[in-house]
C-alpha cells in the first residue's frame, strides 16, 4: 500500500517534519506500507509557477500524482496565523479536482504553543471535508511542550490506528483482508 506524507514544514529541521515521520512510523506498525514523504517546502517555486501559467513543474506534478495514487494521506502543517499555511493551502488547492474524493487522510499540525490546537477542527477538517477526503476522527497536534511529554505517543499510535484502518487492502481485527471491507464497517471497526 502508498502512503504518501504532505509536510509543509519551512525550517531544517523541521518540527513538522519530524511529527510527519513519528506518524508515518506509526501507520507502517499497524500495516506495511511503502511511504513517500512530499517536502512542500521543495515545491514552493513550482507551487507560484502552476499558479500563473497553469502547468506544474515536473517535481510538482509528481507529487500531485503521488498525492491522487496513494491508498492513505497524512497531512502536517505549522500553524501560521491560526490556520494552516499558505504553502500547505496553496498545494492542496492546485491538486485535480477529485483527487482527495473518498481518500482517508489523517491531519496534523504543529505549533509552539498549545491554544493552536483548534486549527485541526476549524481548519483543516473543513478544508478536507470539502476536497471530499475521509478524514480519520483523531488529528495530532504537537505544541513544543508536548514533545517528549506524556501523551502526543498516544495521540500519535491511535490516529495512526484509524488511518491503518480506513486503508484499502488492511485487515480488519477479523482477519479479512481482500481489499473491498465496506467503509461502514472499517468506521466501526475504529470503535472497538
Amino acid at each position: 500500500m502508498r502512503l504518501v506524507v504532505v509536510s509543509a514544514g519551512l525550517s531544517v529541521p523541521s518540527s513538522t517534519r519530524l511529527l510527519a515521520d513519528r506518524l508515518a512510523a506509526a501507520v507502517h506498525g499497524h500495516t506495511p506500507v511503502d511511504v513517500r514523504v512530499v517536502e512542500l517546502r521543495d515545491l514552493a517555486v513550482e507551487i507560484a509557477h502552476r499558479f500563473t501559467s497553469g502547468f506544474p513543474g515536473k517535481a510538482l506534478a509528481a507529487a500531485q500524482d503521488a498525492v491522487a495514487e496513494a491508498d492513505g494521506l497524512i497531512v502536517v502543517t505549522p500553524v501560521f496565523s491560526a490556520s494552516y499555511s499558505g504553502l500547505f493551502k496553496s498545494f492542496f488547492d492546485v491538486l485535480e479536482r477529485d483527487a482527495l474524493a473518498g481518500k482517508p487522510v489523517l491531519i496534523a499540525a504543529t505549533g509552539g504553543s498549545a491554544r493552536h490546537s483548534l486549527v485541526l477542527e476549524h481548519a483543516l477538517r473543513p478544508l478536507f471535508a470539502h476536497l471530499r477526503a475521509v478524514v480519520v476522527p483523531t488529528g495530532v497536534y504537537a505544541a513544543s511542550e508536548d514533545w517528549g511529554a506524556e501523551g502526543l505517543a498516544e495521540r500519535i499510535e491511535r490516529a495512526a490506528g484509524e488511518l491503518a484502518a480506513l486503508m484499502p487492502g488492511t485487515a480488519d481485527r477479523r482477519g479479512r483482508d481482500d481489499g473491498v471491507v465496506p467503509f461502514a464497517e472499517r468506521l466501526a471497526a475504529l470503535g472497538r
